[in-house]
């Protein structure tokens, strides 16, 4: 992985967006450039064996001018406060873009999980509840899951808010189970959300996902719902990866088989057909349409000369760095950026806080329903000012959603 700094990462894409935004907010800009608010904790938890350890936490609260601070929090041992710097700025330019009124926010505990039994992991999760919680709230700030976090630490975490409140506030956590108030459609709206933006892209060109070769890098999460989902396109998968390794077959991996693999925790090792590759060869295959669903800083100066993808959708938070994104520009590889291709999570959160907040329950095909309009009428504010600046997609997505938060500051007197 490269060792690009993500904060700096999102800095330069802000700053190369608001040359289109100059002498309008002037006085608002430089505080955008920072986080309003950075938490730092420590959190002891006692181990199985008796031993007290203590795990760094962090919260950062990047703009709350256009509503509470949303994103989520993840658990692993890279975590650093300059990434989760980042992804806050992200949050707070992906609400803007699909305009929802929330601002941006991320969370991260500086641990591997999967070194933590069950009841460790409880503590954990309720400790940073607890170091944090005056700073959350359905008004405040409502975190959710991300990396190695899901439903059931949300679930710890809006117990341990509610225990110290002393009433039940659903609110202030989204991606939770259906039994304590989570929304429908949230387990895969992340991808659900790409997809519905990569059809509606390839459709401005007339075009479609059948017969598209398409190359997913990380088989977890989000990226193994894209591939569920891309199975009932007639697009063809040719490669995938985990974190052990990758697996390629130009005439098409055996999805099911996939699926099948990952839901049972197996490593993509044990896959067999097909050729086992690094995940720095994945990236560099051949395909249509390459879906990086990973971590940051995938696709740097290092290997963008390698990528030979016609069509990239990001499906992760930054993986493609700001030097690497012109050169692929200048090669005229398309990129759906994160902050509106990854935006399907963030929306349906916002919905099921929404739904918290009312007490009133949607369906599946509400969610949905609502979903693709939020994406498809994004993508086409997107594509406008990209093609009004002259601009690649992610600039003109800047463009569009710094000037609805600078002109809230602007309207509050910041």
């Amino acid at each position: 992985m490269s060792t690009n700094n993500p904060f700096l990462s999102a800095r330069s894409q802000m700053q190369t967006a608001y040359v289109f935004l100059t002498g309008r907010y002037d006085a608002q800009f430089p505080k955008m450039m920072n986080p309003e608010r950075v938490i730092e904790v420590n959190i002891p938890v006692k181990m199985d064996s008796g031993e007290i350890k203590n795990f760094v936490g962090y919260r950062s609260q990047h703009n709350g001018a256009r509503g509470p601070y949303k994103g989520g929090i993840r658990y692993h041992q890279d975590v650093t406060v300059d990434e989760v710097k980042a992804l806050s700025t992200w949050m707070s330019i992906k609400c803007a873009t699909l305009d929802l009124p929330l601002g941006g926010g991320k969370g991260g505990i500086i641990v591997n999980p999967k070194e933590l039994s069950e009841r460790e992991l409880e503590q954990l999760s309720r400790g940073w509840v607890q170091r944090l919680y005056k700073y959350l709230g359905p008004l405040d700030d409502v975190p959710a899951p991300d990396v190695n976090t899901n439903g059931q630490i949300m679930s710890w975490m809006v117990d341990e808010y509610s225990r110290l409140l002393g009433h039940w506030t659903p609110g202030t956590f989204t991606g939770k189970p259906l039994s304590i108030g989570g929304s429908l459609g949230r387990d895969t709206a992340t991808a659900q959300g790409g997809l519905y933006v990569l059809e509606a892209y390839l459709k401005s060109s007339n075009e479609s996902l059948k017969g598209k070769k398409v190359v997913i890098q990380w088989a977890w999460n989000a990226g193994l719902n894209m591939i569920e989902l891309i199975a009932k396109t007639g697009a063809i998968l040719i490669g995938t990866s985990d974190s052990h390794g990758a697996i390629y077959d130009e005439a098409g991996l055996d999805i099911a088989h996939i699926v099948e693999l990952k839901k049972n925790k197996q490593a993509l090792t044990e896959y067999t057909w097909g050729t086992q590759i690094t995940n720095p060869e994945l990236l560099e295959l051949e395909c249509d349409i390459l879906i990086p669903a990973a971590l940051e800083n995938q696709i740097t100066s290092e290997n963008v000369k390698n990528i030979k993808a016609k069509l990239i959708l990001e499906l992760a938070n930054g993986p493609i760095t700001p030097d690497a994104d012109v050169v692929l520009f200048s090669k005229w590889i398309a990129v759906i950026p994160d902050i509106l291709a990854n935006a399907g999570g963030v929306t349906v959160s916002y919905f099921e806080q929404v739904q918290n907040n009312a007490n009133y329950y949607w369906s599946r095909e509400e969610v949905q329903q609502k979903l693709k309009l939020k994406m498809e009428t994004a993508l086409a504010g997107v594509l406008k000012s990209a093609t009004e600046h002259k601009v690649m997609l992610r600039t003109g997505a800047y463009v569009v959603a710094m000037e609805r938060i600078l002109e809230a500051m602007k309207m509050r007197g910041e």
